[in-house]
């Protein structure tokens, strides 16, 4: 099987508490860093075209800058209206000070 696995940036890089925006090749993608876990979802909102990685992190939500939807970072779940729609997850690996995506799923 062949490798699916993406660097994406140093473990430095993240924050606790913050939200990183990174750009791959295809993806707009938001970085968490919550409790030193780290994860990935899609950066755009679901209910409007807003940048994730504006919005503000409390805990494991992420609070939409726009309609002030919120979303779950650890499955992508809404956890509060007007959003109705979940926000794609990627899995993250961390290894050597790097953190990893597989965008195949």
């Amino acid at each position: 099987m062949a490798n699916t696995w993406t660097d994406l940036l140093s473990i430095d890089d993240t924050f606790e508490g913050e939200v990183v925006r990174v750009d791959t090749v295809n993806k707009n993608l938001a970085i968490y860093n919550v409790g030193g876990n780290v994860f990935c979802t899609d950066n755009v909102c679901t209910h409007g075209n807003a940048l994730l990685s504006d919005g503000f992190l409390e805990g494991h939500e992420i609070e939409c800058p726009f309609h002030q939807g919120r979303f779950d970072v650890r499955d992508g779940r809404v956890t509060c209206e007007p959003a109705t729609k979940a926000m794609k997850t990627y899995p993250i690996k961390v290894e050597e000070g790097r953190v990893f995506i597989d965008l195949t799923v």
